[in-house]
């Protein structure tokens, strides 16, 4: 082939893509990469960060509400959401000056402009007409909100909007059963809008555990949150200012926004990939091998555009892994397997592992260990909820097959457990460790009544 321009392009500067940036720097390798919106990508700039940002701010609403059962009197309190917004957005240009620094410290090119490929080694930059040609291309160009097609959608926003709101809702309709539906309508409510949520399953959470789902249903609507499943948003009628939703049973509802979170696609559309032959599988995301090679073997992918397990961290060691293998002749792939997650709804979700009801299709023969108790903090508060922790144990092995948490700190504890059941740890491994009183964790290696 004709001399290379670099020995990597990278289209995307997520957080997987600038980790793959960095490592292949380090390896020695020429790097350039683009991004056609803001680097840091989703996660930093509309996603798990500005989130994350949110509900820590929806969450001092209980916290005072709380006080008073010890001894605190709060009075006055008030909220600004032009005040959030603006510290937000100062938080995430902070993180985006970091990504840049990063990425330029490593001797890494940015283009701020979207990239196209023409050909196996071959990237158009479309602000310039500039083409550049590389041995070794790496998609991690991310995923967008889907949209409904329904009529009036042109009202509605995703998460993407949510995050720049102009106001703080006085309704809000969210349509979505996943966790960011879930996020959005706890952080909203404990900000003061009134939510209601619609779903067109029987259930929120498909895919987690049977009890993880119905305890934070029951939950979320013990704290004031509507919630109905079954129906979907039919239509969205604007009269003037407001809004007037229909859903699917004929129920109208009002409300100042309107949220749709109902999935997310990857974003691959007007790349070239399809005239350069590179497979796209039926979600329209490149398919890859272990290593993130697709069928063009000069050309790699990572992250949501994949659509293997969207969560950051998971780009983050597929960027890795990628580099490593490639220019650092150290081959390994991401280990997909007890990925633990969570949902910062409220109350928060932890899990990790095998749910009750995969284990089962796996052929599992479970033992489940189950408590349901009121916690510490809430005797005093007077608040009426329950933390829920559920252990799925294999009987002939002892091994913990899965960790579900619902309460406060859920993540944190989680995060913990995952090493445990990374490492193949045993009911009797958690049994043998000591409890830390008083905490809620120690619920973990205390279960001893089989359900």
């Amino acid at each position: 082939m004709a001399e290379r321009d670099v020995d990597l392009f990278v289209i995307g500067a997520g957080s997987g893509g600038v980790r793959a940036a960095r490592i292949a720097a380090e390896h020695g390798a020429k790097v350039m990469i683009a991004e056609e919106y803001r680097v840091g990508g989703t996660c930093v700039i509309r996603g798990c960060v500005p989130k994350k940002l949110l509900v820590y701010a929806s969450r001092f609403s209980q916290e005072f509400g709380d006080a008073e059962g010890f001894g605190w009197t709060v009075s006055g309190a008030k909220f600004s959401w032009p005040t959030l917004i603006a510290n937000k957005d100062k938080e995430i240009s902070r993180l985006e000056s970091a990504y840049h620094s990063t990425l330029s410290g490593a001797g890494i090119e940015i283009i701020p402009s979207r990239a196209v490929i023409e050909d196996a080694h071959t990237v158009r930059i479309l602000t310039t007409g500039a083409r550049i040609l590389a041995d070794t291309i790496l998609i991690a160009a991310g995923g967008h909100p889907v949209l409904p097609d329904i009529p009036g959608g042109e009202y509605c926003i995703t998460s993407n909007e949510a995050f720049h709101l102009e106001a703080l809702p006085r309704q809000i309709v969210i349509q979505g059963g996943g966790y960011i539906a879930l996020e959005f309508a706890c952080l909203f409510h404990g900000l003061g809008t009134d939510v209601l949520l619609v779903h067109r399953g029987e259930e929120i959470l498909r895919g987690f555990d049977d009890d993880v789902r119905k305890h934070l249903h029951a939950e979320m609507v013990e704290r004031g949150i509507k919630i109905i499943v079954g129906q979907t948003i039919a239509s969205i009628e604007k009269d003037g200012r407001n809004l007037q939703v229909v859903l699917s049973g004929g129920e109208r509802h009002p409300a100042d926004q309107v949220m749709f979170a109902i999935g997310r696609t990857p974003n691959t559309k007007n790349m070239g990939l399809e005239a350069v032959g590179v497979k796209l599988n039926q979600s329209g995301a490149v398919a890859v091998d272990e290593f993130s090679k697709s069928n063009v073997p000069s050309i790699y992918a990572i992250g949501d555009v994949t659509n293997r397990l969207a969560l950051t961290p998971v780009a983050i060691r597929e960027g890795h892994a990628f580099a490593d293998t490639v220019f650092g002749n150290k081959p390994w792939s991401a280990n997909h397997d007890n990925v633990p997650s969570a949902v910062f709804a409220e109350p928060e979700i932890g899990v990790v592992g095998l749910s009750e009801a995969k284990a089962k299709e796996q052929g599992f023969s479970l033992d489940i260990y189950r408590t349901q108790f009121r916690p510490m903090k809430a005797t005093l508060s007077g608040r009426p909820t329950t933390i829920l922790m559920k252990l799925v144990v294999d009987r002939a092995t002892d091994r913990v097959l899965g960790v579900h948490i619902v309460g406060e700190a859920a993540a944190e504890m989680v995060q913990m457990a995952a090493i445990a059941v990374k490492m193949g740890a045993r009911k009797a491994d958690f049994d043998a460790t000591v409890a830390l009183h008083p905490t809620a964790g120690e619920e973990l290696v205390t279960l001893h009544n089989v359900v």
